[in-house]
């Protein structure tokens, strides 16, 4: 199939807002795919060259495409990057310098989705000497056979910025129409195998036996089941029964462990495999479980080597992307891995086993060691003294709150069921991403400041603003999240400016609080955040994870009510 296939169906999606149309567009094209090239086509249609747990980065940042598009353009790098600033996308840059091909061949081929994925996948296995001109070469070949809008594509693609809106739920309903299976199966297959690609063909080929029929396997990460908020123990009695399981809610990040054998891996809940970073918990992982092939669920919790006290999420939230030094930070924090559901075991998947089977289970599998692998504490009641005592018990240990679930519940992957909330004591704090920001002035000029957050569109996945923060950054690296931090983390990421207002890729998370929402014209998303401040960085979370806009409107009319 040609690129330009999927590029006119990119144009087309983009050029609609509604959510229906989109789905018909892309349900008419999945069905004139062949078969043997669906899985290339469906990751593209998502700006993908691998299925989304693959953590595999095209390695090509904004200066390097520049420099590509001046080969094949005959600009100047830095007349390439003068039109950046006025168009503050590169795409765009890309499809007005190249369709003058000032440095065109005689001969053009065109452009193959096969080409095209196995170039970008060669691009990532470039390395060693030589390897930046190797990439710089690849990249460069592809425009050459690429007409502007393919071009415009491509440069999105390579940035990991799409722009299309197409969310999960429309590529989801699409796969439906196009298969004639029943939604509910894709996303539940989906959310066991996080690869649309994979899932499409299951749906093409077998349909909705195959997808109902899909099982974990191991080392593949499976999408972690989310829950609702809750004000009260009262309320959480309500939501999950009479009698209901209250474990800690943990203040550090969500682990799900793929074991067998001696072979562990260790995913976040973004499906970043961080097994090199925590060999401490690998070691122990080994000891304690009993089972050889099984996938677990835990949170990952630091605590202070000298007073063996838990310590904030923040301390030790720089482990996680630590690639150096990694005997020595975990000496310096270490972290203990507090299990509290297993979702697989030799050969068995356990996801629509109740919550109570489960729990059962897990406590024959794991064999604690205090300060390396431990079950999460749980009491099961129906009392409900009992349970506010062990609420209060959790925040005196220094957690965050309580997790409350129903005995008689199946796990549920990627949803925010009613059979499992969470209870905390804080201000409802929303999980954002950043889109922008503004470089500062006087002696935060080198700092990028003013960020600008972002929710996510229910519907269609779209990032859409919400308002800018600078409150809760600070100065000096030792005082907490700085600015200069921030700025090296969303330098890399950086894929348009005007003046001193950058847009960024929308990777960093940030769980924010705030005053109050308010409606406003002003934001994409209709709404504004009163005095929004910094919390803590996300980054066990990826940007599909963030609070969506539902959730937005939600908190909006709950404190109208309260007011």
């Amino acid at each position: 199939m040609l690129f330009k296939d999927v590029v006119n169906i990119y144009e087309k999606v983009d050029s609609t807002s509604r959510t229906l149309e989109k789905t018909s567009i892309l349900s008419e094209f999945l069905q004139m795919v062949p078969k043997e090239e669906l899985k290339e086509v469906v990751l593209l249609l998502r700006g993908n060259i691998y299925p989304e747990y693959d953590s595999r980065e095209i390695g090509l940042g904004s200066r390097l495409i520049i420099k590509a598009i001046s080969q094949v353009s005959g600009y100047s790098s830095e007349g390439v990057e003068e039109k950046w600033k006025e168009l503050g996308d590169l795409g765009l840059v890309a499809e007005q310098l190249i369709v003058s091909k000032m440095q065109s061949t005689l001969f053009q081929d065109d452009l193959t989705v096969e080409r095209v994925i196995n170039t970008l996948r060669k691009i990532i296995e470039q390395g060693g000497s030589g390897s930046i001109d190797r990439k710089i070469k690849m990249l460069s070949d592809l425009f050459s056979d690429a007409s502007s809008v393919e071009s415009k594509y491509l440069v999105r693609i390579v940035l990991g910025v799409l722009r299309i809106g197409l969310g999960e739920g429309v590529l989801r309903d699409s796969i439906s129409g196009a298969f004639q299976v029943d939604k509910i199966n894709v996303e539940y297959a989906y959310n066991l195998l996080n690869d649309f690609a994979e899932v499409s063909v299951l749906a093409k080929e077998m349909g909705d036996s195959a997808l109902q029929n899909v099982g974990i396997s191991i080392g593949k990460p499976i999408k972690a089941m989310l829950a609702q908020k809750v004000g009260s123990v009262k309320e959480g009695f309500e939501r999950c029964g009479e009698e209901a399981a209250f474990e800690y809610k943990y203040d550090g990040f969500r682990l799900q462990v793929h074991k067998k054998g001696d072979e562990i891996k260790l995913l976040t809940r973004s499906m970043e495999d961080v097994t090199v970073q925590f060999p401490e918990l690998v070691a122990g992982l080994k000891k304690s479980i009993t089972r050889n092939k099984v996938v677990i669920e835990g949170e990952a919790v630091g605590f202070d080597p000298a007073t063996k006290k838990y310590v904030a999420f923040q301390n030790i939230s720089q482990r996680i992307k630590r690639k150096y030094e990694i005997s020595e930070m975990a000496k310096r924090f270490p972290v203990e891995l507090n299990l509290f559901d297993i979702l697989y075991s030799d050969g068995k998947t356990l996801i629509n086993e109740p919550y109570r089977l489960r729990r059962e289970l897990l406590e024959k599998v794991v064999k604690p060691e205090e300060k390396k692998v431990v079950l999460a504490k749980c009491l099961i009641t129906s009392n409900e003294k009992a349970a506010q005592d062990f609420y209060k018990a959790s925040l005196e240990e220094g957690q965050e709150g309580l997790m409350i679930k129903n005995l008689d519940a199946p796990y549920k992957p990627g949803s925010r069921v009613g059979h499992m909330v969470k209870l905390k004591p804080v201000m409802e704090s929303l999980d954002l991403v950043i889109i922008g920001a503004e470089w500062g002035t006087g002696k935060r000029a080198s700092w990028l400041s003013s960020f600008e957050l972002a929710c996510r569109d229910t519907e269609s996945g779209e990032f859409l603003a919400i308002g800018k923060m600078g409150t809760g950054v600070k100065e000096k690296d030792e005082e907490g999240i700085s600015f200069a931090q921030l700025t090296e983390l969303l330098r890399p990421l950086i894929i348009g400016s005007e003046g001193r207002i950058v847009k960024v890729r929308p990777e960093i998370v940030v769980e924010v609080a705030y005053e109050e929402i308010q409606k406003s014209p002003s934001y994409g998303s209709g709404f504004a955040l009163r005095f929004p401040r910094l919390l803590n960085l996300r980054t066990d979370r990826n940007p599909e994870e963030i609070d969506d806009l539902s959730r937005v409107v939600d908190l909006f009319e709950s404190q109208r009510h309260r007011s």
